[in-house]
């Protein structure tokens, strides 16, 4: 009995020493907890592209060879500005015979209609007449049917420019057609095709090069694809973090602007809902340039100056390695709110300054284990 009670003294007594006498303290990194903003964030699965809100492929409607350029690659133009020409003397010509055509009909109109004044005068003059009895039955009908015929012939008149100016209308939009103008006002991307070549449109189902390829790039969006299970917390309207591969280190802010109605079903990949988010306001040194990859992070909700950890201290069930008042680790449970990649909100456990441990990637560092802050320690 004396020796299980020796045993039991002496076992006590090692963990005393172990834990009394000071030993060689473990480098770690430590960070504070912190008040701040914490977002919850909704990030896309697959890299977004850079677009713009407006841009057009052009093409003419019919062919031809091309007759003058009147821009090049890189040049700014503005709404119905000519981009392109056709050789179109033909159809110049054409038009030009209508509206010959239009003077003749104008003219023939004036002369039907003073021929129905002229017998409409006459008919009243009859019928004056043959009050009188000085003109018989025969006559008098005679000139009203004339006036009649004549107020037809000047209707007739009336139609047939109504005939010309519709010719002349279409001979003028053929015309058009020859001429390639810009619907907005945008930067020329890309011309195909070069003087005295001969360009065609498009077959239906086969594509061809435009003619120009004409963007506006004074507003820009990003259209990324977000899995489904998190599509259904977005709204239009929410705020947008945009990081571009192209700006590292930066971000840039923007817009919730439009989310497809529908979800992306491929084969291997996971269902994906498009979603674009407009930039709002661009820095100027900052050139976008159509196509750039871009990631987009989604502000569903924020809380500003709260309690706050890094994400990554927090490991199963909410527990953290907290800094004792002795230098050693204890292990405690917190409570926590909304979270992101790196940001966690605090609601319980913890108070603004204590130290957790940052290094939870080094075994040794446990609950009672004795530390110190390493030099790389950080708020």
């Amino acid at each position: 009995m004396k020796k299980w009670v020796f045993v039991a003294l002496l076992a006590v007594a090692v963990v005393s020493w172990w834990w009394l006498t000071p030993t060689s303290a473990l480098p770690v990194r430590l960070v504070a907890a912190t008040t701040g903003p914490v977002a919850q964030l909704v990030a896309n699965t697959r890299a977004g592209t850079v677009r713009a809100c407006q841009r057009s492929k052009l093409s003419l409607t019919g062919g031809g060879t091309v007759a003058t350029l009147q821009v090049q690659n890189g040049d700014r133009v503005e709404p119905g500005q000519l981009l392109m020409s056709l050789w179109d003397q033909d159809q110049q010509a054409r038009v030009q015979q209508s509206e010959a055509q239009l003077t003749v009909a104008a003219l023939s109109k004036a002369e039907r209609c003073d021929v129905s004044e002229r017998a409409s005068r006459e008919a009243k003059r009859a019928l004056s007449l043959a009050k009188q009895q000085l003109l018989s039955d025969e006559a008098l009908d005679q000139a009203l049917t004339n006036a009649e015929l004549a107020r037809h012939s000047c209707q007739r008149a009336e139609a047939e420019i109504s005939v010309a100016k519709a010719q002349l209308a279409l001979q003028q939009a053929l015309l058009s057609q020859t001429r390639l103008l810009a619907p907005f006002a945008g930067v020329v991307a890309e011309i195909n095709g070069e003087v005295g070549e001969f360009v065609t449109p498009s077959p239906p189902g086969i594509p061809t090069p435009p003619a120009v390829d004409l963007i506006d790039d004074s507003c820009l969006y990003v259209r990324a694809p977000i899995d489904e299970v998190d599509a259904a917390g977005i709204r239009v309207g929410m705020p947008v973090v945009v990081t571009l591969d192209a700006y590292r280190g930066r971000q840039f802010s923007a817009t919730v602007s439009r989310i497809a109605p529908y979800v992306q079903d491929y084969e291997k990949q996971a269902r994906t809902v498009d979603v674009e988010a407009r930039f709002n306001q661009l820095p100027d040194d900052v050139l976008l340039l159509i196509g750039y990859s871009a990631d987009i992070e989604i502000v569903l909700k924020q809380q500003d100056n709260t309690l706050r950890l890094p994400t990554e201290t927090i490991f199963a069930q909410n527990q953290v390695l907290v800094l004792g008042n002795d230098n050693r680790l204890q292990l405690r449970t917190v409570s926590t709110g909304i979270s992101n990649w790196r940001w966690s909100q605090i609601t319980s456990g913890l108070t603004e300054g204590e130290q957790v441990l940052l290094s939870l990637d080094t075994p040794e560092a446990v609950a009672g284990a004795l530390v110190t802050p390493a030099d790389d320690s950080h708020d």
